[in-house]
């Protein structure tokens, strides 16, 4: 190595030596930061830019578009939930080529009014009419398979050509096929919804003209019928009978109390839409003639010799040849004002033909009640029109409470159960917890204790010698002398400094702990610059 950077490494190195601990963990951190940037700007530099493949895909086209795409080792991304495919920017229009070779997507629908951005000039005018027509197709099917549950749709006009042949034009009509994601059913609102978005999206085109299939062939909607196979008469009939019977019950539990009676209503209602027109003509005295004419023809002169007339026997009988005669002739147009007005009444579906109420009191609650204003107000609650056919009963009778008995005992067994699970897991919680506390209690102890012995000091208190007093009350001060002299016990030898400091600095580590590691610390950071200076 040259002697240049055997210098510089040897300083690096004794400039790396001279940090302290801190420096030195801010300086591996530091590092550590800078190699991990390195990395992730390579990663994301050497990342290729991801461009949409498809868009708006059924989850079995995205599938089979993954596949294909894991067999040709291609990198991919998929985004708005499954529904886009993301590919390399440079493997896009490649891909899109294979793929459309393999038939995928097979759902795409490259309909709409981009049809006519593709339209040539020289186009004949039927090829003009049935583009825009699958335009009309392909943007409706487009709009109708953002709805959710609907994975795709087709739909099919049938639009009358103008000509000024014909007297009257037929309506325009669509049917529409829709194919659900798997466990999903279009309830009635969306059907509906389907029926009124092509029926707007067309000039001329009533809703009772669309008709809605699914994949299993059931018909949602009719055409003509102006009812939706989903259970949507059904279900306005059921709303009418609730709400009337909800009406019923409420007053029913107002007057003899809530649980002591049964409602039950039937109702038939007209789903036919009827159309009726009326026109009514009526002229008033007085009112002068929109217009009039009048003519008048006289005429007066002598003529020719009449020949005769007829007799019985058919033979002419001469008369006098001679004669005049005048004639006169009147006639008149008048137009009269006439007063027309029409009257056109159109019936929405849904009205009531029908219905019948059953009302059942319990005998206990109705003993004092009387059944026939009873029921008057029953009737007048559910709009009960004898004329309309509608019929009502209110009769009284033992009710069943058996299994309301049942029930109540079940539901007062369980709440006793309850309580007693919630008074066993209180008396669980509250023995862990004292256990606990215990357990606390005694480390708080046992800790105490060796706190305190390790606060324990040793004291030298000397040689301890026995003087006698003044006052001997034991007698035994001439005995003492009179024993012989034993030679003086050896004194303890004296404590090792050495070890005193150490008991000292074990005893100041045990009690605080934290003071004596930043002491360290200090001297260690103090002492490393000064031992580099040094050398």
């Amino acid at each position: 190595m040259p002697a240049q950077m055997q210098s510089a490494m040897n300083r690096l190195t004794a400039a790396v030596k001279a940090f302290s601990l801190a420096q030195r963990t801010l300086a591996i951190i530091g590092v550590a930061v800078l190699v991990l940037g390195a990395v992730a700007l390579s990663t994301w530099l050497s990342k290729p830019t991801m461009s949409p493949l498809f868009t708006s895909l059924s989850g079995a086209d995205a599938s089979a578009i993954v596949d294909e795409l894991e067999t040709a080792g291609v990198s991919y991304q998929l985004a708005d939930g499954g529904s886009t495919v993301l590919v390399p920017a440079d493997q896009l229009y490649g891909q899109r080529i294979k793929l459309a070779a393999a038939g995928l997507p097979s759902n795409a629908d490259g309909g709409g009014y981009s049809l006519l951005d593709e339209m040539p000039m020289t186009s004949s005018e039927f090829q003009q009419q049935k583009t825009y027509q699958r335009a009309l197709e392909g943007e409706l099917a487009k709009t109708i398979g953002a709805i959710d549950g609907v994975d795709v749709a087709t739909v099919r006009l049938a639009m009358p050509e103008d000509t000024v042949f014909v007297s009257e034009k037929a309506d325009p009509t669509a049917s529409v096929f829709v194919r659900t994601t798997t466990g999903v059913h279009l309830g009635a609102d969306q059907v509906q919804s389907i029926v009124h978005l092509v029926s707007a999206g067309i000039e001329g085109m009533q809703p009772t003209d669309v008709a809605v299939i699914d994949s299993t062939g059931q018909v949602l909607s009719a055409v003509g019928s102006g009812t939706t196979g989903g259970g949507l008469a059904g279900r306005q009939t059921n709303e009418y009978e609730e709400r009337v019977r909800g009406a019923v019950q409420a007053l029913l539990d107002q007057v003899v109390g809530v649980g002591h009676s049964a409602v039950t209503v039937t109702a038939e209602l007209d789903y036919d839409e009827t159309q009726r027109t009326v026109e009514q003509f009526s002229a008033s005295e007085g009112t002068p003639p929109l217009a009039s004419s009048k003519t008048t023809e006289d005429y007066t002169g002598s003529g020719g010799a009449a020949t005769g007339v007829l007799g019985p026997d058919n033979i002419a009988v001469p008369e006098d040849g001679s004669g005049s005669g005048t004639y006169t002739s009147t006639t008149e147009d008048v137009q009269n004002a006439v007063n027309k007005s029409t009257e056109v009444t159109k019936a929405a579906p849904g009205a009531v033909e029908r219905q019948s109420v059953a009302v059942a009191v319990d005998t206990n609650a109705a003993a004092g009640i009387d059944m026939a204003g009873l029921s008057t107000m029953v009737a007048a609650a559910a709009g009960i029109d004898p004329e309309r056919g509608d019929t009502i009963a209110v009769e009284s009778m033992v009710f069943d409470t058996s299994q309301a008995e049942a029930a109540q005992e079940a539901l007062a067994a369980a709440d006793a159960e309850a309580e007693a699970a919630a008074g066993k897991s209180f008396i669980r919680q509250a023995a862990i917890g004292g256990a606990a506390l215990l357990l606390a209690i005694i480390v708080v102890i046992v800790f105490a204790r060796r706190s305190g012995k390790s606060r324990r000091t040793t004291l030298d208190l000397g040689e301890i010698t026995l003087a006698p007093g003044p006052g001997d009350p034991l007698g035994i001060e001439g005995v003492a002398d009179a024993l012989p002299v034993l030679p003086a016990a050896p004194l303890p030898a004296a404590p090792d400094p050495v070890a005193v400091k150490r008991a000292e600095i074990s005893a100041l580590a045990d009690e605080q702990p934290e003071e004596v590691a930043d002491l360290l610390r200090g001297w260690l950071v103090g002492a490393g610059p000064a031992k580099g200076r040094g050398r």
